[in-house]
């Protein structure tokens, strides 16, 4: 593999050193370099066989439909990992470590290695060997939701089983647990319960909030018309409607349910009916028709439509930070929020657009982290890092061996 690398800031690297220090330094805490606390024999944020990182140990999973190869791209060696190969998978999902692998009679699980543990007041990031986990059965269509606790597989027909997230990390997928009853959509875990859309037949979908075991402890006033799309930010679990978006909210056990409308009438094609964000932000985009792109500030429960070229993909790190879009001629475009105002443009970086229509496949996407975006060029055989606080600068370019069609990033 070629990397092509242009001048790359320290800072982010440095950020996360003071955050590790400033959060897990007091108390007689081992910090790295140190010998063990004289208060404890384990060191604060300890994980057997992992080693704990001050900075965050990104690696993206990459994914070839067509041959069924399968790479990891580890962002801080930049080395690639050739693993096992994914013969029929035609989606990649993941929880933020795990790697998710949907094909039409199963979803492989890989254990990418990197994570991070949010404690609130400061971060913890780990990285470990990449290793199999297994196999689910599941068929096209199946949804998988998953925190810290539990990862829960949820089928088309609306059935849904939970999986011990402990288990998945000791590299097995353990005895599943059926939740009783069926979902409109996908069950996601949130604040130690599970969150989800229930419906009588005919009638509008309604907010029920579950616990681990799948009974239903809250059942906030809420409804939600033809139901598509879900993500998980700081401020509660966000569900597209077509009137807008849900946002379920846990203060202190108690669970409510805020409607966010669009404001407008708004067509069933220019719905947001698919979120991406930046783990940890709670600002989501999702195309809003072929020529502009939906953001949904959580915090201010706004949406803003931004009017752009032909959308191919869109992601942004939220806080200030441009929305990020590729666009139909094959350039990243980069775009302020509160105005729409274009800010700037790479040259095409894409020759070929897959999911635009040249070729068929997965359409390219746009991964963020706190400091970087990522993008798949699956013809180019490469993937883009982007430093898009600086003009959408192409900070590093890797070359690869697969045609990485399905790109996820772990390790946020």
């Amino acid at each position: 593999m070629l990397v092509r690398k242009n001048v790359t800031s320290l800072a982010p690297a440095l950020a996360a050193v003071i955050l590790l220090t400033a959060g897990c330094g007091g108390g007689g805490e081992a910090k790295s370099g140190s010998g063990p606390a004289s208060s404890s024999p384990t060191p604060h944020g300890y994980v057997e066989g992992a080693t704990e990182a001050a900075e965050q140990q990104s690696r993206l999973l990459l994914g070839d439909p067509g041959s069924g190869e399968t790479r990891v791209l580890d962002l801080i060696t930049g080395k690639v990992h050739d693993i096992a190969r994914s013969p029929g998978a035609t989606a990649l999902t993941t929880d933020g470590r795990f790697g998710y692998f949907h094909g039409p009679d199963g979803i492989r699980v890989l254990d990418s290695g990197a994570w991070m543990v949010d404690h609130g007041d400061h971060v913890h990031y780990y990285r470990a060997k990449i290793k199999e986990v297994g196999e689910l059965p599941a068929g096209t269509g199946t949804s998988i939701r998953g925190d810290a606790g539990v990862t829960v597989a949820t089928s088309a027909d609306g059935k849904a089983s939970a999986y011990r997230r402990a288990d998945l990390e000791k590299g097995t997928l353990g005895t599943p647990s059926p939740l009783p009853g069926t979902f409109v959509g996908a069950v996601v875990p949130y604040a130690e319960h599970l969150v989800t859309l229930t419906a009588d037949s005919g009638a509008p979908a309604k907010v029920a909030v579950l616990d681990r075991s799948g009974k239903r402890v809250a059942a906030p006033e809420a409804e939600c018309e033809q139901p598509r799309g879900d993500a998980v930010t700081r401020r509660g679990v966000v569900l597209g409607c077509a009137d807008g978006a849900l946002l379920v909210h846990e203060d202190d056990g108690a669970f409510t349910a805020e409607k966010i409308p669009y404001g407008e009438d708004v067509p069933k094609a220019e719905r947001a009916v698919e979120f991406r964000h930046r783990p940890g932000s709670s600002t989501l985009t999702a195309p809003a028709g072929e020529d502009a792109v939906w953001v949904l500030d959580v915090g201010e429960g706004a949406w803003t439509r931004v009017k752009t070229g032909t959308v191919v993909a869109a992601n942004t790190a939220g806080e200030g930070s441009p929305l990020v879009v590729l666009e139909s001629d094959g350039a990243l475009h980069g775009y302020d929020i509160p105005t729409g105002k274009e800010t700037g443009a790479t040259d095409p970086l894409l020759k070929e657009l897959p999911g635009a229509g040249a070729g068929g496949g997965a359409a390219p996407v746009i991964e963020v982290d706190r400091s970087r975006a990522y993008l798949n060029d699956p013809e180019g055989k490469r993937v883009y890092e982007i430093d898009y606080n600086d003009d959408l600068r192409v900070a590093r370019t890797f070359d690869v061996d697969v045609r990485p069609s399905l790109m996820v990033e772990t390790g946020r």
